[in-house]
């Protein structure tokens, strides 16, 4: 297998595993190489752009397609060529695919056609428990286009789940509500997915409701996963530039390294940058903001700066990794997440005449071509090791924030603010607040 794609290999045999699956539509692959090991009672989301593939691969995982090669197993059998009404898995599909000549309850005991309700109770007994899971008791008897979308959506979920499978597959379930609905249906899936202890695969292109509510997240490119981690990983840590620019708003600049001007030092209140005899104090985060210094305390309950609880593969750093390339770990800020590598240095990167400083490991040499990412919160006014100054160029109004774009001697540069912006504005980030996403030499 390619070093650079990432296999997931999770602790213990896996509820649901993708070994090597390619699925080729006459000389197309919509799915390229898809290895997966998806763990029992995990909440696992399949998230990427239009044509990525994820759509099939949850088809795949149903029984709706087969592979062309590859295997797919579950609990350590494979099931590549089983039907999907002898797989043990409930479906919701993007349209909820409700009957409209039924009932609601109708709906809901449609999933047990095939099979008796578990625990031992009646058909009519396991119909009540399932609506009263999903916030619709007492609504057995309606009929469901009297219903809102997001009540359907429920409904559907009751009649996936009737039979009690061991496996609950959604496709982008949630796409053709409004963002509000979205929001709150999206607390509530989860809170039936705990609820349940129920293996879970979800498919959306929505990348904040994938971070919201997931375990781990598969991003999806060209029909294979381009990395596989936490949510806080995927995103504090992107494996690729793909991922970087895909998953929420990021700077990425590319550039090459010409020289090492100080060390970078892993501190547990937030970690400090030495750099030429200077110490940079790295913040904590917060929103950038005119006129104000002061910001949010860090979060210590949450993982920082490679510290996830769980690994995040793919990363691209110009070499052959080992079984554990692209696995992050750790508490040390400044940890790149590539083979475990710690950034030490403090290295000079010219950006088209313009010059950045950013914390990286010791394999990275003068005159390496490398790109790095910084997320428009790392950026603070009038703050910062490295400091860009630039000219607002436009500035959107999003409730809790603005996003203010700046143009930087021609790069867009996106910030996050709570006060308007306007004219020349100079904002800044200490080396470990830039992640290093890969290594050309």
């Amino acid at each position: 297998m390619d070093s650079e794609r990432p296999k997931d290999e999770g602790g213990g045999r896996p509820a649901v595993e993708l070994d090597g699956v390619i699925k080729r539509y006459g000389g197309t692959a919509a799915v390229d190489g898809v290895d997966l090991a998806i763990r029992d009672g995990e909440f696992f989301t399949l998230v990427g752009p239009s044509g990525c593939g994820k759509t099939t691969t949850l088809r795949l995982i149903a029984g709706f397609e087969s592979p062309t090669t590859g295997t797919v197993r579950f609990d350590g059998e494979d099931v590549s060529n089983v039907p999907p009404e002898d797989r043990d898995v409930g479906v919701v599909f993007q349209n909820y695919a409700l009957f409209p000549h039924m009932t609601v309850g109708e709906n809901v005991a449609y999933g047990l056609r095939f099979t008796d309700p578990p625990g031992g109770v009646s058909k009519n007994e396991r119909v009540a428990e399932l609506l009263d899971l999903v916030d619709l008791a007492g609504m057995a008897d309606r009929d469901p286009a009297s219903l809102s979308g997001g009540q359907q959506q429920r409904v559907a979920m009751a009649r996936a789940l009737a039979p009690g499978p061991s496996v609950l597959l959604l496709d982008e379930p949630m796409s053709a509500l409004d963002a509000q609905l979205r929001e709150r249906l999206r607390v509530q899936v989860k809170a039936i997915q705990r609820e349940l202890d129920i293996t879970t695969i979800y498919v959306t292109h929505d990348q904040e409701e994938a971070l919201a509510i997931s375990d781990r997240v598969a991003v999806m490119r060209s029909g294979t996963p381009e990395q596989i981690a936490p949510p806080r990983a995927v995103y504090r840590r992107p494996s690729s530039r793909f991922v970087a620019t895909f998953v929420g708003d990021n700077n990425v600049f590319e550039g090459v390294v010409t020289a090492f001007v100080g060390t970078a030092t892993s501190v547990e209140s937030g970690g400090a940058v030495e750099t030429d005899g200077a110490v940079g104090s790295r913040g904590s985060g917060g929103h950038a903001t005119a006129g104000r210094t002061d910001r949010p305390e860090r979060d210590d309950s949450a993982p920082e700066f490679g510290e996830f609880p769980g690994e995040t593969k793919g990363v691209n750093w110009g070499e052959s990794g080992g079984d554990d390339a692209g696995r992050g770990g750790g508490s040390d800020a400044g940890r790149d997440g590539g083979n475990g590598r710690v950034a030490t240095r403090v290295a000079s990167v010219d950006v088209g005449g313009e010059v950045l400083r950013i914390a990286v490991p010791e394999h990275v040499d003068v005159g390496d071509g490398v790109t790095v990412c910084v997320r428009p919160e790392a950026l603070r006014i009038d703050e910062g090791t490295t400091r860009l100054t630039g000219t607002v160029e436009s500035a959107e109004f999003l409730g809790e924030t603005t996003r203010v774009h700046l143009d930087w001697g021609g790069h867009e540069v996106v910030l996050r603010t709570l006060d308007p912006l306007s004219g020349t504005v100079t904002v800044g980030f200490d080396p470990t607040d830039a992640h290093l996403v890969a290594v050309d030499r």
